[in-house]
């Protein structure tokens, strides 16, 4: 049986040493803390997940596919110093029936190592007619105390997610009621002038070509998630004043494959702010070429935080929902947030 040591994956993004490529990972050009873009991040980290779970994969069913099901609780604990070196390690920490958890630890190499983020992958492994069915795998075998404690936090990170989505469909408790009634009273009043979560909504068109595809009539996720990341950073500046840099990724989710041709819809809202984080939920909307298909490809949620030049922390605004809706999504990433915070120490 195979071991979670024996499915170790490493990757180099030679930032350091590449004018060229540090460029093209730049924000901006100017020598600011924090000039990163993290979308491009995600890509690799996409990547870097399909082609470690794709290896074990193989092993059993050489015609074998993975695909990316969520993304979970990628936590930035440093700002990302675009001048260093960054090195991916990656590895499955757990296998189910057909899915595979593979987590991959984000950090600059140098003196002294610098631990970014560790990230959290659920990949599943597909097969038969349009990669359409799902393929058993065998289990891990655990040696250490080590590899049975990331397995076992795995388990527990995924019942906790259960419980975390049983309790959105909970009613609101009385004091998360108090709260959603002191913001609606609020504007109430004559000179009401706070920002109405209605209004903070970024929206973009896009078809898929092929160069998007990564396997024959399906769409590279990594774009995907890449690019409802890069607009939900454009809408959190809607309401963060200063400068908007990523703190967290609450969570990610695929729902259904995007194919070449589909028109995608893709939308972001800034759902909740508290002191100096705005978090922003990003959908994705696929629609197939001849129209007669529609469905929700992907749902996000990232946590920014406002911040100066010199990354401070810096104040925003408190949004204000005026809808069922609005306060239904609010309050999901209200829980989201104080999960977040109950668990982590955010940068």
């Amino acid at each position: 049986m195979t071991r979670p040591n024996d499915t170790s994956y490493y990757k180099s993004i030679p930032l350091g040493s590449d004018p060229s490529l540090r460029r093209r990972f730049m924000v901006i050009d100017e020598d600011i803390p924090g000039n990163f873009r993290f979308g491009l991040l995600l890509e690799e980290l996409d990547i870097m997940a399909e082609q470690t779970a794709l290896s074990y994969v193989r092993r059993f069913h050489p015609e074998g596919r993975v695909v990316t099901a969520a993304i979970d609780n990628i936590l930035v604990r440093h700002v990302v110093d675009v001048t260093r070196d960054i090195v991916l390690h990656a590895r499955i920490n757990h296998v189910g029936r057909s899915s595979l958890e593979v987590g991959i630890r984000v950090e600059h190499a140098g003196d002294p190592v610098t631990h970014i983020a560790s990230c959290y992958f659920t990949m599943v492994a597909r097969g038969g007619a349009e990669a359409g069915e799902s393929l058993p795998l065998p289990p891990l075998k655990y040696a250490t105390e080590e590899e049975k404690h990331r397995a076992d936090k795995v388990i527990a990170s995924r019942e906790e997610y259960r419980q975390q989505q049983a309790s959105l469909l909970e009613p609101p408790s009385r004091e998360e009621y108090e709260m959603l009634d002191r913001l609606h009273r609020a504007q109430e009043s004559p000179s009401f002038a706070g920002p109405l979560a209605g209004r903070l909504v970024a929206d973009a068109w896009e078809r898929m070509y092929p160069e998007q595809e990564y396997v024959p009539q399906r769409i590279f996720g990594g774009y995907l998630i890449r690019r409802a990341y890069e607009l939900s950073g454009i809408c959190s500046e809607l309401v963060a004043p200063d400068r908007s840099i990523i703190a967290a990724v609450n969570r990610i989710n695929f729902f259904h494959p995007v194919r070449l041709g589909d028109k995608l819809h893709f939308t972001s809202r800034v759902v909740y702010t508290n002191e100096s984080f705005v978090c922003v939920e990003a959908s994705i909307e696929r629609i197939s070429r001849d129209r007669t298909a529609k469905a929700l490809s992907n749902s996000c949620l990232f946590t920014f935080v406002n911040v100066d030049r010199d990354l401070n922390h810096c104040p925003v605004p408190q949004i204000y929902p005026a809808t069922y809706r609005e306060d239904a999504r609010y309050l999901d990433a209200y829980r989201s947030y104080r999960n977040l915070t109950g668990h982590y120490r955010m940068i």
